[in-house]
């Protein structure tokens, strides 16, 4: 890079001895330089990207071509002021107004594409950022990162020290992390949770505690699920990730088996109840063809024989409603087809009955 701005000054000397007009001579070249340069990424580039079937290359064509026709536009200030031998202070001032002014040219750069990514990965069915629900997580994490690389490269332009900055954040943060030690739990447990990835957003879960619902939000301190009384619980994401969850929506399918227990009394004709219960679960339009619902004969208890009804049903949620159904449709087809339903009976035999007084 110094090779050919030397060339630049020496061809700028050709000019003559004026100082200011060697200036002008530079900061026009560089000028011509970045026309030339934005003219190679919007127009060449520009018209290839054009061919391709997504926006992606078209808009990040876009934001690249105006960031590096102004930063050789700002090279070439750069350079013309220190062409004409400044005095120290201002010629630092200028340099430094000018380093300054690149760098959030950048960083705004960067800030859009950065944005620009997210929307492309989160638009990708194939993209596990979306899955796992990392995508707001990995949004925030790499826009702390460019705001403290523009920082850092803001107090390097301005020759700042940052090696008494980066001390005093380290005991700082070594306060913070003590005093937030229960809020840097919840973060590192959802980077946990987001990378092993035991559910994403939209799954069907339940906590150890007993609550049951849709998780709508993985977040860097919490988790919020929305439960079937429509009302939402925020769970921090330390009590999860030490805890025991049930993903009823986990697994190769979405599909949920749901079970319904029921016995018959002692002398009932064991394959017409069978095919009583086939029957029901058949005529459910929740319940799915495949896997087709199945009969199992469990048990002989006490008072009855004890059947269960096993079928398939698309989403986790639509547990409760399904099974009440197929409640109510079992108790109806019994009592059509003569079916009994046991029901625990005692026997108390009085041998001898307390003599009353006359």
């Amino acid at each position: 890079m110094n090779d050919p701005i030397a060339k630049v000054q020496q061809l700028a000397e050709l000019i003559g001895p004026n100082l200011y007009l060697q200036a002008v001579i530079i900061a026009a070249i560089f000028i011509f330089i970045g026309k030339i340069a934005d003219w190679i990424i919007s127009g060449i580039l520009g018209r290839i990207a054009s061919r391709s079937t997504n926006n992606f290359d078209d808009q990040f064509i876009r934001l690249l071509h105006r960031p590096v026709f102004l930063s050789f536009v700002l090279l070439g200030l750069a350079l013309a002021a220190r062409r004409i031998e400044m005095p120290d202070t201002p010629l630092f001032i200028t340099l430094g107004i000018l380093k300054t002014i690149a760098i959030f040219v950048w960083y705004s750069t960067l800030n859009s594409l950065l944005n620009l990514l997210i929307v492309v990965f989160g638009r990708s069915k194939d993209s596990k950022i979306l899955e796992t629900g990392m995508q707001s997580l990995l949004h925030n994490v790499l826009k702390i990162v460019l705001v403290a690389l523009t920082v850092y490269f803001i107090f390097l332009a301005w020759q700042i020290d940052v090696t008494a900055w980066l001390a005093s954040a380290g005991i700082v943060g070594l306060a913070l992390s003590f005093a937030a030690k229960d809020t840097l739990s919840n973060l590192f447990a959802g980077v946990s949770i987001i990378m092993d990835a035991p559910y994403k957003t939209g799954d069907f879960i339940i906590l150890d505690s007993g609550e049951r619902g849709i998780v709508t939000n993985i977040g860097l301190r919490s988790t919020r699920i929305l439960t079937r009384d429509d009302i939402e619980i925020t769970v921090p994401n330390g009590i999860i990730g030490n805890g025991k969850i049930i993903n009823e929506a986990g697994g190769p399918s979405e599909q949920h088996r749901i079970r319904v227990a029921v016995g018959v009394a002692y002398g009932s004709d064991i394959d017409h109840v069978i095919s009583t219960l086939e029957n029901v679960a058949n005529d459910n339009a929740d319940i799915v063809r495949n896997p087709e619902a199945r009969v199992r004969f469990r048990s002989f208890g006490d008072s009855s024989l004890n059947f269960e009804l096993l079928g398939w049903i698309a989403r986790p949620v639509d547990r409760g409603r399904v099974t009440h159904e197929l409640n109510c449709a079992i108790y109806k087809a019994f009592k059509d087809n003569n079916i009994e339903i046991p029901f625990p009976q005692r026997d108390l035999h009085v041998r001898t009955m307390p003599q009353t007084e006359s």
